[in-house]
């Protein structure tokens, strides 16, 4: 079983920073495309962040310059370092995990709590 794990979250003052972290178990393949998406109550999941298979990335651009994107391929493993963290970026992130194919095999994880407050 393909199991999606995000770890990280937590609580940080505005203009902080913080790292969260996905984790990809129990596949014999690597991951194509990751992306982080975020979630607050009552709002619609948004793209965040997208990190291709060669390591090009895209950002909403209300995180450019902010955020950064990074995977370890050898761990199948994500990360989005935060800085600058603004009270609108209080969310639940979520990890999504693509794997090549025809058409693409898509996975999500459950999500971890990100709230930034004074």
């Amino acid at each position: 079983q393909v199991q999606v794990v995000e770890s990280g979250g937590g609580l940080v003052q505005p203009g902080g920073s913080l790292r969260v972290s996905c984790a990809v178990s129990g596949s014999a393949f690597r991951v194509d495309t990751f992306g982080w998406y975020r979630q607050t109550p009552g709002k619609q999941r948004e793209l965040v962040a997208v990190i291709t298979g060669r390591g090009l990335t895209q950002y909403v651009d209300s995180v450019k310059g902010r955020f950064i994107i990074s995977r370890d391929n050898a761990k199948n493993t994500m990360y989005l370092q935060m800085n600058s963290l603004k009270p609108e970026d209080t969310a639940v992130y979520y990890c999504n995990a693509n794997f090549y194919g025809d058409p693409p095999l898509t996975f999500w994880g459950q999500g971890t709590q990100v709230t930034v407050s004074s």
